[in-house]
Order: structure tokens, then sequence, then C-alpha cells
């Protein structure tokens, strides 16, 4: 239809023009009418764009308030790492997330607070027995009695910030290191403890986000300091976390000991977020010329309107 319109009106104005200017004419207009409709069509591309976009956003919204928490944790005693079985294990963690071998699924991280931890291990001690548990723990010297009545403390907490990929000062990947001691006397004694971890994210409420496994404590030794490194994979939004880590021992319901970010600056406000937050920065170029198309074509239809006028004076 706009084919034909074309040709009816340029065969009126153009009767006495050569079938080649003919030609050209057509074709001109036909340029200049796509460079008039190109812009609407851009238009509608550039809203279509930001619809998906906001969809986009709304879904991320939507993730962020169900508040679906993922991590993945590797802790081991501190000196049984050098440089090298560092790298591996966060070499594991990566192969880990790739798994989704998580530490929720594992039930290393329960995403609960602290308070309700506390009741929990209450609960949990009335069901079990603490012999049993105690005759379970391979490398304890079955001799050792309980020391559950005080003589327990964490002498040296502190992090290490690892791995921030957009380079915006917030990481996903992190440690933390801590000393428990036995201050018995003896430094033959030992006792077997575990410890949990809680974040507290910009001075709220403390919540669960690894249980360490069973090691073995001698004395007042440094040897036995024992190491957490975690990935927060979802959940965690750019913000500042303290960390506080309680320590128990195995078989009784009781903290007999505690450290936080009251005792330690290293672990108080750690910039962290999940790695759904910390993707790498890609930055595209795109350019756009449509004025100068546009301005192209008008200089043409003017050339060729010129010459057109120019050859019926000629033929005149």
């Amino acid at each position: 239809m706009m084919s034909n319109f074309i040709k009816q009106l340029t065969l009126k104005v153009t009767s006495r023009f050569s079938p080649i200017l003919l030609t050209t004419l057509q074709l001109t207009l036909m340029l200049t009418l796509m460079m008039i409709t190109l812009p609407s069509f851009a238009l509608e591309a550039d809203n279509a764009n930001e619809i998906a976009g906001t969809a986009s956003t709304t879904d991320t919204t939507y993730i962020t308030n169900t508040k679906v928490v993922q991590s993945y944790s590797s802790g081991q005693v501190a000196s049984s790492i050098d440089s090298a079985s560092q790298e591996q294990v966060l070499k594991d963690i990566k192969q880990r997330v790739l798994l989704g071998d998580s530490d929720q699924e594992k039930n290393k991280a329960l995403n609960t607070t602290r308070e309700d931890m506390i009741d929990q291990k209450q609960q949990q001690a009335r069901k079990r027995s603490t012999a049993k548990n105690i005759a379970a723990i391979p490398g304890l010297n079955q001799s050792s009695r309980s020391f559950s009545d005080g003589t327990f403390v964490i002498y040296e907490g502190y992090s290490q910030l690892i791995e921030d990929l957009d380079a915006d000062g917030y990481f996903q990947t992190f440690s933390v290191t801590f000393d428990a001691d036995l201050l018995t006397g003896n430094p033959h004694d030992e006792a077997v403890v575990y410890a949990e971890l809680y974040l507290s994210e910009n001075g709220g409420p403390w919540v669960h986000y690894y249980s360490t496994d069973n090691f073995v404590i001698h004395g007042e030794s440094s040897d036995d300091e024992f190491e957490v490194y975690s990935t927060l994979e979802q959940g965690f939004s750019a913000n500042h976390y303290d960390i506080l880590i309680d320590l128990y021992e195995v078989g009784f319901p009781n903290i007999v000991a505690s450290y936080s970010s009251d005792d330690s600056n290293s672990l108080y406000g750690l910039p962290l977020e999940s790695s759904d937050y910390d993707l790498e920065y890609v930055e595209y170029y795109t350019e756009v010329h449509s004025d100068g198309g546009s301005s192209s074509v008008i200089i043409l239809i003017i050339m060729m309107l010129a010459l057109s006028i120019r050859q019926l004076r000629f033929k005149g």
C-alpha cells in the first residue's frame, strides 16, 4: 500500500523526469519514511526493556524479602592449614557452591537467633546421654574429666576478608579464626569442644551462620586455633556485620566461653554481602546514530530535487 502511494505521487510530480531520476527519488522517499519510523521502533524497544528490567527488579526484591539464605563454610584446626591448603579449602568451597551442598543443606547453618539456639541446646540436653556423646568422640583421652565449670576461655579471635568480585568494598568470602584455651594449669589437660558462630547485621539480632565440628583443645596451647572459611551465597545484603562465637563442651548444654565484636575490633563491622549482590562488573558500550542519518537523507533529497529542477530547465 505504501509503495503504491509513493509510486502514484512521484508519477504525478515527476512525469517529465527521466526513469533513472524517478527511481532515485522513489528510493529517497522510502529511505526518508524509514528514518522517520525507526525512532518509534527504538522507543518501543526501550519501553520493553524497561518493563523487563522492572520485572527482574521485582523478582530480586521478592527473593530478598523471602530471605532465602545460603552459605558455604569449611572449618578446621588452623595449624593444619598452610598457604597451599588454604587455596584448596577455597576451591573445595567453590566446588560445593556448584553442587549446591550448602551449610543449610548439611544443617550446619540454622538461620535462627542465638536465643532460640540456646533454648534448643537445653531441650536436646534432656534427650541424650552425656557419657554416650563423649565416648563417640575420637582422639579424646577417655580419662579426661569435664571442664564445663568455668575453666574455658577464648583467648583471641580475628577475621580475614578474602573475596570481593565487584570491588565495591563488600566481601562475599571471609574467615574467622579463634583460639580456645583450657585454664587448668596442666598443659596435658584436654577437652572436646565445638563452636556456634553468629552474624549480626548492622547491630541487629545475632543470627546463627555456622556450627563447627567437634575438635580437641589442649590446655593453653596456641596450636589448636580453629579457623572457619565462609562464602555467603544468597540472602545477605551489602552491610556491616559483627561476629560472635559461642564455645560449648561436647555433651553439655551451657556456653562455656564467648567471644565477639565487643572483645575484638577485628570481629566488628565486617563489610560483607552474598554473591548474588557481589556480581563482577562488566562495562558495555552502545552507540546509536540517528540524527546524522536523518540529516544525510534530507541533504540527499535536496540535492536530488535541485538536480531535477536543473534537468527540467535544461530540457526546456
